[in-house]
């Protein structure tokens, strides 16, 4: 095994901070794991601009890269192109669902870009614990600013949405 293959291995065990059911890897923020000889650099693109949990998974990527004898390394943060839930891999969007977190659908239609110039409709959104899509958002906003409070009507129970973007 290469000394990248090792580190998407072992970046694939770093916990979000936000969402500690999801690895980095999970979410899609690690892009990159490049074997620059001396040093790894592992290109990373934060979920939006401002993200307060952004410097924790820096520091925690890098921390795990060391722990596991790997480094140096260095951590580079890339904005383009802009992180989009759809890097999120089926893998993690099972976990989302497991954790009880309603998974973002898709955002991008069929060869597009992630830009939109209208207001996108979003699909029903439906409930991690029973299926149901008679659902009802209760709030723009769950427990960070990724995230809507939703309420099943169906089986009764709250739960959050990760918000397409």
């Amino acid at each position: 095994m290469t000394r990248s293959e090792r580190a998407w291995r072992v970046l694939g065990e770093v916990l979000d901070p936000e969402v500690p059911a999801l690895s980095v890897c999970d979410l899609g923020i690690v892009r990159e794991v490049i074997d620059h000889g001396q040093e790894l650099e592992v290109v990373l693109t934060p979920t939006y601009s401002g993200c307060p949990a952004t410097e924790a998974i820096e520091r925690s990527v890098l921390s795990a890269i060391e722990t596991e004898g790997l480094g140096p390394a260095r951590a580079t943060l890339r904005s383009a192109p802009a992180w989009t839930t759809d890097w999120i891999s089926e893998e993690g969007r099972r976990k989302l669902r497991d954790y009880g977190i309603a998974p973002p659908g898709a955002t991008l239609p069929e060869g597009g870009v992630p830009i939109r110039i209208v207001r996108r409709h979003a699909d029903r959104v439906a409930c991690p614990h029973c299926g149901s899509t008679q659902t009802e958002r209760t709030s723009a906003f769950g427990s960070t600013a990724c995230k809507a409070l939703y309420r099943c009507l169906a089986c009764r129970e709250p739960f959050e949405y990760f918000k397409p973007l």
